[in-house]
């Protein structure tokens, strides 16, 4: 508890608290000195300033300090007239605020410069006061060095104990992701995959009906498909979050596979009955994996609403354009068939009790993005603006 205690009065955030009370108390001293019958010469005064004025540097270069405080503390016992108390302490203090901070070297060099300090100040005593002298050393130096190492390794064991509940938390999401990856696999990817196999028997049972019929057919054994694979990268990933930490593993789609994956989307939502302009920038090929990958998924999310809300009827309008570095993108309708007010905006896009709206923005904000979702007109806008990719 003690050591806890001290270890958070020397956190380097109250340096400056510490080191401007120090010379406080330097300068209470010198006006409120307990022997006022042992004045001051000038050059005492001299060195007392010198020190209380190297005092705060010792938190932005901590070995210049010790450095220039032993030295004037070793220059005022030399020199000096009256008892260098001031110089004293402030060169203490400086090799306890090295210590806090420096690798052991520095430390060393602060400690070896305030111990030849000392043997300048207590030159007259030796070799008569040999003990007196050991104990002075063993005040002067020796306290601020193992109250400073203490305090050090204090610190280490904090980290170390943090990095230890770290490492604990990743293994616990872990196994949460490998949980979560096997109820997936599970519950979703065998109903998806019943699904494509039944439409499959569908398309071959039914290989004579209407042109199209067959292509819906078609288009849901596609997209079935694709949701697969999809899922099984997904699970992937669930099971190895390392696979995304690197960028080598899980890439969902490349980069320049971009446009035609929006044109896709576009074309997708177009056999639903809807009529997109899509104003798509060929830039976009450019794009890392993530952010182009929440481009797609905004995009086909965004225009899976518009059909969902306005209606199939409705016209939607998508453009994503580069800036900078910057993705521009955005999704509007013009409100189709249904009535705005059945999209206030506290409903988000998917509506009172969806997901879709909060989903979008996470995945945005996790970008350093904001997703603006309200009223245009008599239809409805998404727009955000996706940051350029930090190098």
């Amino acid at each position: 508890m003690v050591t806890r205690w001290v270890a958070r009065l020397f956190d380097d955030r109250y340096a400056w608290v510490r080191l401007t009370l120090l010379a406080l108390s330097g300068i209470g001293y010198l006006l409120l000195r307990p022997h006022p019958t042992d004045p001051y010469a000038p050059v005492d005064w001299a060195f007392a300033g010198l020190a209380l004025a190297l005092t705060p540097f010792g938190v932005r270069w901590p070995l210049l300090t010790a450095l220039g405080s032993a030295l004037v503390f070793g220059l005022a016992g030399w020199w000096g007239e009256a008892e260098p108390v001031v110089p004293q302490v402030g060169a203490i203090w400086a090799v306890l605020e090295l210590t806090l901070r420096v690798p052991s070297r520095q430390v060393a060099a602060g400690v070896a410069a305030l111990l030849a300090a000392y043997l300048l100040d207590a030159h007259d005593d030796l070799p008569a006061g040999l003990p007196t002298w050991l104990y002075g050393i063993a005040v002067t130096v020796g306290v601020p060095l193992l109250l400073g190492l203490n305090i050090r390794a204090s610190r280490q064991l904090a980290r170390q104990a943090e990095q230890r509940v770290a490492v604990e938390a990743r293994a616990a999401r872990g196994s949460e992701r490998a949980a979560i990856a096997r109820e997936l696999h599970d519950l979703v990817a065998h109903h998806v995959a019943s699904m494509v196999l039944r439409v499959g028997v569908a398309r071959h049972v039914l290989g004579d009906t209407d042109p199209r019929v067959r292509e819906v057919f078609d288009d849901l054994h596609a997209s079935g498909s694709a949701a697969l694979a999809d899922l099984r990268r997904l699970v992937a990933v669930l099971r190895n979050p390392a696979l995304v930490g690197d960028g080598t593993g899980y890439v969902p789609i490349d980069p320049g596979a971009l446009p035609g994956a929006l044109a896709e989307a576009v074309d997708r939502a177009e056999k639903t009955g809807l009529t997109v302009d899509a104003t798509i920038d060929p830039e976009v090929a450019t794009l890392d994996a993530v952010r182009g990958l929440a481009v797609l998924r905004l995009t086909q999310e965004g225009l899976a609403n518009v059909a969902r809300h306005a209606g199939p009827a409705a016209r939607a309008r998508v453009c994503v354009r580069m800036r900078d570095g910057a993705v521009h993108w955005e999704v509007s309708d013009d409100g189709g068939t249904s009535r705005r007010a059945a999209r206030p905006a506290d409903a988000g896009v998917d509506g009172a009790n969806g997901h879709g709206l909060t989903g979008m923005r996470e995945r945005v904000e996790l970008l350093g993005g904001t997703l603006v979702a309200g009223p245009d007109g008599s239809g409805w806008r998404l727009r955000t603006v996706l940051p350029a990719a930090v190098r």
